[in-house]
């Protein structure tokens, strides 16, 4: 209870309010009242006391019904009631999932956030990729093609358009698709989607090589300057961009008197050593 300054219109007596009402004390007139909660509707952990969120999750690309849907959750009965639940549960999975092509995507979608958080790519990645696979099943490219393939395309699209630096051979070691599925999903959308991408620069693997091979700045400043030679000079077109990379990241290194071997920079690119070794001489080349 809270003693007020106002005084009460009918007695001028004291007025009190507590957590509903404010009263007077004397005569028991209600001057006001209010039992709106202002307070968050659900718990958060981050500010208990400020925090002013009072719905649900939000909307997500990466859910085949933006997150709008609802489900039956688990509860402790048993017996006849339990078999009621499961069957309604079951019901609901089907009305929500209604269509084949429905189906479909729920299990692109699946396979897409599987794949962005094994590779450890940001959400925002990963929503770009739904609606790339998304975009490719409205224009019916799934139809007698694989839909793994198609989920580990539209994250490698997301990748290159997002400047992501991710090698094929990278997102095929955690899909299920393998590289020729991956070759066919990703010609069919960049051909029937016209998708902006770009030869890939090979600027965009250095920071990663070195953070992998353990190589300081001041090598991975160095090596940029062996990837200007190499465009200069024509070693970019038609070459894997990422043995680019490692061929300057293994040029700069020896330059600074680095320990880093030929095998150790080809490894981290997913090349050979002697692809490597080809672009290493080249640039070496006055």
């Amino acid at each position: 209870m809270a003693t007020s300054t106002t005084a009460c219109p009918e007695c001028d007596g004291r007025v009190r309010t507590n957590g509903d009402e404010t009263v007077c004390s004397d005569c028991g007139l209600v001057l006001a009242e209010d039992r709106i909660d202002r307070g968050p509707e659900w718990r958060s952990f981050d500010d208990d006391d400020t925090d002013p969120r009072r719905t649900g999750a939000p909307l997500t690309r990466s859910r085949h019904d933006r997150g709008l849907s609802t489900e039956i959750g688990h509860t402790r009965v048993k017996g006849r009631k339990r078999r009621q639940w499961a069957r309604m549960r079951r019901q609901h999975t089907r009305a929500r999932i209604s269509s084949k092509r429905d189906r479909n995507r729920v299990y692109g979608f699946t396979e897409i956030r599987r794949l962005v958080s094994v590779a450890g790519l940001p959400d925002s990645l990963r929503d770009r990729a739904c609606t790339l696979f998304e975009s490719a099943q409205d224009e019916n490219l799934l139809r007698g093609r694989s839909i793994e393939g198609f989920a580990v395309a539209a994250v490698y699209v997301a990748c290159r358009v997002g400047g992501v630096a991710r090698t094929r051979e990278e997102l095929v070691a955690d899909a299920k698709a393998d590289a020729d599925e991956l070759a066919a999903a990703f010609d069919a959308m960049n051909r029937e989607l016209g998708l902006p991408v770009g030869p890939i620069d090979p600027v965009e693997y250095l920071p990663r090589f070195a953070s992998e091979l353990g190589l300081g700045p001041d090598v991975e400043c160095a090596a940029r300057s062996y990837r200007d030679v190499a465009e200069d000079r024509g070693l970019t077109n038609g070459r894997n961009p990422s043995g680019v990379a490692a061929a300057c990241l293994y040029a700069a290194a020896r330059d600074a008197g680095v320990d880093c071997t030929q095998a150790e920079a080809a490894d981290v690119a997913d090349v050979t050593p002697v692809t490597l070794r080809s672009s290493y001489t080249e640039l070496r080349e006055d």
